[in-house]
C-alpha cells in the first residue's frame, strides 16, 4: 500500500474573493478506475471521443496541478503528434468545459487543470483514502476492519483502468494502477490468511496465479493457503511449477522467500499455523484493610471478565468527579459468580485503600438478608459506634453514605436477591464502587454495568480440573478428562466437585469418573462432594419460581435440541407466543434459562437434566409430558410441511403426510421458509430422534421426509443421515412397514447424496418392496426415481431406464407433476449417457418446462442442471452455460451447497470443453471448497480429476499430478470405474 498513487486533496489557489466569485459546481464526480466517466449530480456527463477522454484522464491524474499544452500533447500522442495537435487539445478542453459546467476545467498559464472537486469526487482519491485507512487499521491490529476497507477499495475498480483511452500517458498509468491494485489484493489476501480464511482463498489465488503466472507473491500466498487447508502436496507442487516457469520464461530461480516457504512446508513448520495473540494478565498486590473472603488459590481463566470488571472498578478512582461505579454479575448457580467477584475485588484493592466491605445477602435462600441489618454491620466495620447507628433503614442508609463520603471503598454485595435489596447498600459518592452478584439480572438497577457470566471455555475447564486433580493424572488420560469437564457442562461448581471427588480417591482413574458421569440419569447424583452439590444449587432457584414458571421450566427441559425457538416453546407449553415470551424472559431473569439469541432460549446441560428430573417428579398428570412432546412434534411437522409446499407447488408429498393436531408457522415467501428450516435443523432432527416410540413414529418419519432439503444443504447432512438410520431401525423394530419404507427413502437419499451408491441402491430396493407391501404409493415413486439415478452412476443404463420409466408412470398415477418432471430430467441423463443427445435435450427441456409452469424455482434449477449437461454434450456451450448459470443462481440463493458445488463442477467441465482452462480451474476450485463435507468422496474425486485437467491446461502440471493422485486414491478405495481414466491421465503426463 506504501507504493500506491498519491492523489492529494485538490485545492483552488487564490484569495477568498476569487473562491466566492465562482459558482460551486453541482457535485461533479469522476471515475478513472475503469472507463473514464463523469457525472454532475446523478446525471451522467458525456466525455466525448477517446482522445477527449484521454485529455480528461491526464488532467484528473495530475493531482490538481496545471498541465501545459505541450505536456498534454505528449500525453495524448507521444513524440510524434499530428500537425493540428494544439488545436485539437484546445477543442477537447472547450468541449469538456461546456459538458462539465463552470468552475471545473480551468485555463491558466497556457495550460489546463481540474479544480474545485469535493472530497471523494474522484474514485482514485477515494480508493487511496480507503487504502490509507486500511493500513492504519492493520497497523493497530484490527485485521477485520482492514480487510473490510481493502474490499471497499478494490470494489471501486470497474474493469480495466482508463479503458479504451489511447496514448502513452494512459498506458503508463494503466500499468501503474494495475500494479497498485495487485498490491492491494495481495495485502487483503495476506490478511485473509492471517484470519484463517485459507480454504476460501485457494480458489481466488488459483485464478490470480493463472492470470499473473510470474507474480511470485501470489504463488507464495497460494502455497500457504493450500498448506493451511491440509493440501501440502499441492502446495509443494505450486513451488515446483513456479520454479519451472521462472526458469523457462526468465532464466531465474524463485526469490529466497518462496524457497524458504517451501522448506518450511517440507519440515511442517508449526509457525506456519495461524497466529494467535495471548492476552497478558496483570497481577495485583494486596493491601489492607479488607472484609473480602480469601480468593481461591486455583482460580482459573475468565481473563476477559476479570479485565472488564477491573476496568470498571478502576474508573471509579481515576479522577475527581466520576460517579460511583456499580457492576452487577448475573449467572446460573454454580457458574462462579462469587469466585470471580472475589478475585476481581482482591485485584482492585490498590484502587480502594480505605477498605473493602463484603456481605452474603442470601438472595437465593428462603430468608434473604435485610438491608438494615447489613447496613448496621457495615457502619460498625467503618468505625461507627453502636450508639450512633439509627434504627430505620432510611436513616442508616443516609449515615452509611455520609460515612463513605471522601473515602475510596469497594463494596462486594454477594448473592443478592434483587435490585430492591441492593439499592440501600450502594455508596453514594465518587471514588467508591460496588460489585454485585446475583442469579437475577439487575436490569432495574439504574446505571449498573451488567455482566452475564457464562460457563467456562473447554480449555479453562480442563485447566481448573487439572489444578485440582494434578497434572500427572490428567496428562495420562486427557481424553477422559475432556469427557469429564464436558459432562459437567463446563460449569465451575460441577468441575470442582468432580475433581475433588477424584482427588480424594487415589484408586480411581479419570476414566472411571468419566464413565460414572456418562449416565445422564445419575449425573446430578454423582456431582456432590461434602456440602457441595450441583442439584442443591439448582433447587434454591427452582424453589422460588411461581407455578407457571415452574411448569414452563419442567416441560421445556424435555426437548433435546441445543436451544428452542419462541414458537416451538409456545407449542410445548400450549400457550400463546405472548404468554410464552413473558414466562421465558422471567426464567432468563432468574438465570435458570439463557437467551441464546432474540427469540431463542436454551438450558445449561446440567440445568436441563435437573428440569427433566423435576418433570418426572412434579409434573402431574404424567401424561402431560407426553402431550408436550407430541405438540412439539406436531409443530415441527406442520411447519416443515409448509416449507416443503412453498418450495414445491403441486408436489403431492404434503397430501400423504400424517395429520397434525397442532398448527405450525406459515411464511410469506420461500426465503423466510428456508431461513426457518435451516435455523431449526438441529432442533428438528433432535425432535425426530426423541419421537421413535410407536405412537409418534409415523409423524417422526414424515417430519424427516418433509425436511429432506437438509440433506443437500451441507450444514446438516450427516446429522440427517444418522437420524434417518435411527428412525429406520425403530420402524423395523416396531414392525411398521409403512414407516420403514418411508424411512428407507430418506436413508437411501442420504447414501446417494454422499456417493455411497451400493447401500443407496440396497435401501431404495427395500423401500420399494415395503412400499408395495404397505400399498403406500409415494415411496414407490421416490424409490423408483432414486434407483434410476443410482443406476446411472453405476453405469447400469438399461436398469436405470426401466426404473425411471416406472417412476414416471407412478408419479403420473399419483398426479404428482413435480415428481414426474424430476424423473424426466433423470431419464434425460440416462439417455445422454447412452449417446442419445437429442432425446436427452428433449426430456430435460420437457421436465424444465413442467417445473416452470408450476412455479418451481428450486426444482426448476434441477431441470436446468440436467438441460445444461445435455446441451454441453451437444457442443452448444453458450446455451449450456446460460442454463447452468441460471441453476447456480437458484442453488446459491437456496443455500443448496451440494448442488451449488456440482453446478460449478459442470461449468468447469464445460469450460474445459470450450477451451477455457483458467476459468475451469477457478470453477473447479470453488466446487471443491463447497463440496467439503458434503457430496461424498466419489463426487470429490470427479472434481479433482477435472481440476487436474484445468491446472494442466494453464501450465501447473505439478498441481495437476497431485490432484489426480488424490482422485485415484479415492476411486481405488471406492473400487470405482473412474480409476482407470485417472491412471491414464497420470501415465500421460510426467511431473516436470
Amino acid at each position: 500500500m506504501d507504493g500506491g498513487p498519491r492523489v492529494p486533496e485538490q485545492r483552488r489557489p487564490g484569495s477568498v474573493a476569487m473562491a466566492d466569485a465562482v459558482t460551486e459546481p453541482e457535485a461533479a464526480r469522476f471515475s478513472v478506475l475503469g472507463p473514464v466517466r463523469a457525472w454532475r449530480g446523478a446525471e451522467a456527463v458525456g466525455t466525448g471521443s477517446p482522445q477527449q477522454r484521454a485529455l480528461l484522464a491526464a488532467l484528473l491524474l495530475r493531482e490538481g496541478r496545471t498541465a501545459t499544452a505541450a505536456e498534454l500533447i505528449d500525453a495524448l500522442w507521444g513524440p510524434e503528434p499530428p500537425s493540428q495537435a494544439l488545436a485539437a487539445v484546445r477543442t477537447y478542453a472547450s468541449r469538456l468545459r461546456k459538458a462539465l459546467g463552470p468552475g471545473i476545467l480551468v485555463s491558466e498559464s497556457g495550460g489546463y487543470a481540474i479544480r474545485g472537486l469535493r472530497e471523494g469526487a474522484l474514485d482514485l482519491t477515494a480508493a487511496q483514502n480507503l487504502a490509507a485507512e486500511a493500513e492504519k487499521a492493520r497497523g493497530s491490529g484490527d485485521l477485520g476492519r482492514a480487510r473490510e476497507l481493502l474490499n471497499k477499495t478494490l470494489a471501486l475498480w470497474d474493469g480495466e483502468v482508463l479503458a479504451g483511452v489511447p496514448g502513452p500517458y494512459a498506458e503508463t498509468q494503466r500499468v501503474r494502477l494495475e500494479e497498485w491494485r495487485l498490491g492491494l489484493l495481495e495485502s487483503r489476501l495476506d490478511m485473509d490468511l492471517e484470519q484463517g480464511c485459507h480454504t476460501e482463498a485457494v480458489s481466488e489465488l488459483t485464478a490470480l496465479t493463472a492470470a499473473h503466472p510470474l507474480r511470485e507473491r501470489l504463488r507464495e500466498l497460494l502455497m500457504l493457503a493450500l498448506y493451511r487447508s491440509g493440501r501440502q502436496a499441492e502446495a509443494l507442487a505450486v513451488y515446483a511449477d513456479t520454479r519451472r516457469l521462472l526458469a523457462e520464461e526468465l532464466g531465474v530461480d524463485p526469490r529466497p522467500g518462496l524457497s524458504e516457504l517451501q522448506q518450511r512446508i517440507l519440515q511442517a513448520d508449526p509457525a506456519l499455523a495461524e497466529p494467535s495473540a495471548p492476552a497478558p494478565e496483570p497481577s495485583a498486590a494486596p493491601v489492607r484493610p479488607a472484609q473480602l473472603p480469601a480468593s481461591v488459590p486455583d482460580f482459573t481463566g475468565r481473563a476477559a471478565f476479570v479485565d472488564e470488571l477491573s476496568d470498571v472498578l478502576a474508573s471509579a478512582s481515576e479522577a475527581e468527579g466520576r460517579v460511583m461505579a456499580v457492576s452487577a454479575l448475573a449467572g446460573i448457580g454454580g457458574v462462579g459468580k462469587t469466585t470471580l467477584a472475589v478475585h476481581v475485588a482482591h485485584r482492585a484493592r490498590p484502587a480502594f485503600p480505605d477498605g473493602q466491605l463484603y456481605v452474603d445477602l442470601q438472595g437465593a435462600g428462603p430468608r434473604p438478608a435485610e438491608p438494615e441489618t447489613v447496613l448496621g454491620s457495615f457502619l460498625r466495620a467503618l468505625g461507627t459506634a453502636d450508639s450512633a447507628i439509627p434504627d430505620s433503614l432510611d436513616e442508616r442508609a443516609a449515615l452509611y453514605r455520609s460515612v463513605l463520603d471522601g473515602r475510596r471503598v469497594l463494596v462486594l454485595l454477594d448473592n443478592a436477591k434483587d435490585a430492591a435489596q441492593v439499592r440501600p447498600l450502594l455508596p453514594g459518592t465518587e471514588g467508591c464502587a460496588a460489585l454485585v452478584t446475583s442469579r437475577a439480572r439487575m436490569v432495574d438497577l439504574a446505571g449498573a454495568h451488567l455482566v452475564d457470566l457464562d460457563v467456562m471455555s473447554p480449555d479453562e475447564a480442563l485447566a481448573l480440573f487439572t489444578k485440582i486433580v494434578g497434572e500427572e493424572r490428567v496428562a495420562a488420560e486427557r481424553e477422559a478428562a475432556l469427557d469429564v469437564v464436558a459432562a459437567c457442562g463446563f460449569l465451575p461448581l460441577a468441575i470442582r466437585i468432580a475433581a475433588s471427588r477424584l482427588a480424594a480417591r487415589r484408586t480411581w482413574t479419570v476414566s472411571v469418573l468419566a464413565a460414572k458421569l456418562a449416565d445422564e440419569r445419575r449425573r446430578l447424583d454423582e456431582l456432590q462432594a461434602g456440602d457441595l452439590a450441583v442439584k442443591a444449587t439448582f433447587e434454591l432457584g427452582y424453589g422460588q419460581l411461581e407455578p407457571a414458571q415452574a411448569r414452563a421450566f419442567r416441560l421445556l427441559g424435555l426437548a433435546d435440541g441445543p436451544d428452542i425457538s419462541l414458537a416451538a416453546a409456545a407449542a410445548v407449553l400450549d400457550l400463546s407466543a405472548e404468554e410464552t415470551e413473558d414466562l421465558l424472559e422471567s426464567l432468563v431473569d432468574t438465570s435458570l434459562l439463557e437467551s441464546a439469541a432474540p427469540g431463542r432460549y436454551r438450558f445449561h446441560d446440567l440445568v436441563r437434566l435437573y428440569a427433566r428430573a423435576c418433570a418426572e417428579r412434579d409434573e402431574q398428570p404424567p401424561s402431560e409430558r407426553e402431550a408436550a412432546m407430541s405438540r412439539l412434534l406436531d409443530f415441527y411437522l406442520a411447519t416443515a410441511a409448509g416449507v416443503y409446499a412453498i418450495e414445491r407447488p403441486e408436489d403431492r408429498l404434503v397430501d400423504h403426510l400424517e395429520p397434525t393436531s397442532h398448527p405450525g408457522l406459515t411464511f410469506e415467501d420461500r426465503h423466510r421458509a428456508q431461513d426457518w428450516l435451516y435455523a431449526e435443523a438441529i432442533c428438528l432432527l433432535a425432535c425426530v430422534r426423541q419421537s421413535t416410540a410407536p405412537h409418534r413414529l409415523r409423524r417422526a418419519v414424515d417430519l424427516l421426509w418433509a425436511a429432506i432439503d437438509l440433506t443437500e444443504s451441507g450444514a446438516n447432512s450427516r446429522e440427517y443421515v444418522d437420524t434417518a438410520a435411527s428412525v429406520r431401525a425403530a420402524a423395523r423394530a416396531a414392525g411398521d412397514q409403512r414407516a420403514e419404507a418411508r424411512a428407507l427413502v430418506t436413508v437411501a437419499n442420504g447414501h446417494h447424496l454422499t456417493g455411497r451408491f451400493e447401500p443407496a441402491a440396497d435401501e431404495a430396493t427395500e423401500a420399494l418392496r415395503l412400499a408395495d407391501a404397505a400399498k403406500d404409493p409415494l415411496p414407490q415413486c421416490w424409490a423408483s426415481n432414486m434407483l434410476g439415478i443410482i443406476a446411472l452412476y453405476q453405469s447400469r443404463l438399461e436398469d436405470g431406464e426401466k426404473h425411471l420409466t416406472r417412476a414416471i408412470d407412478s408419479f403420473r398415477t399419483c398426479k404428482d407433476r413435480p415428481g414426474e418432471a424430476s424423473a424426466l430430467c433423470n431419464l434425460s441423463r440416462i439417455r445422454l449417457a447412452m449417446g442419445h443427445t437429442t432425446s436427452a435435450v428433449s426430456l430435460a427441456q420437457q421436465g424444465t418446462d413442467m417445473y416452470d409452469d408450476m412455479g418451481h424455482a428450486l426444482k426448476g434449477a434441477n431441470g436446468r442442471y440436467a438441460l445444461g449437461l445435455a446441451l454441453t454434450q451437444c457442443g452448444r456451450y453458450e446455451h449450456a452455460a446460460e442454463r447452468l448459470e441460471e441453476a447456480l443462481s437458484v442453488f446459491r440463493d437456496s443455500r443448496m451447497r451440494l448442488w451449488e458445488g456440482m453446478t460449478l463442477f459442470r461449468l468447469a467441465e464445460l469450460d474445459l470443453a470450450a477451451g477455457r482452462p483458467a476459468q475451469a480451474a477457478t470453477n473447479a476450485e470453488t466446487a471443491l471448497s463447497l463440496l467439503r463435507g458434503v457430496g461424498g468422496d466419489w463426487r470429490r474425486g470427479n472434481v479433482l480429476t477435472v481440476l487436474g485437467r484445468a491446472l494442466g491446461g494453464i501450465g501447473q502440471s505439478g498441481r495437476a499430478q497431485v490432484c489426480w493422485r488424490e482422485a485415484l486414491e479415492i476411486f481405488e478405495t471406492l473400487k470405482a470405474p473412474e480409476a482407470e481414466e485417472v491412471r491414464g491421465l497420470l501415465g500421460s503426463r510426467a511431473v516436470v
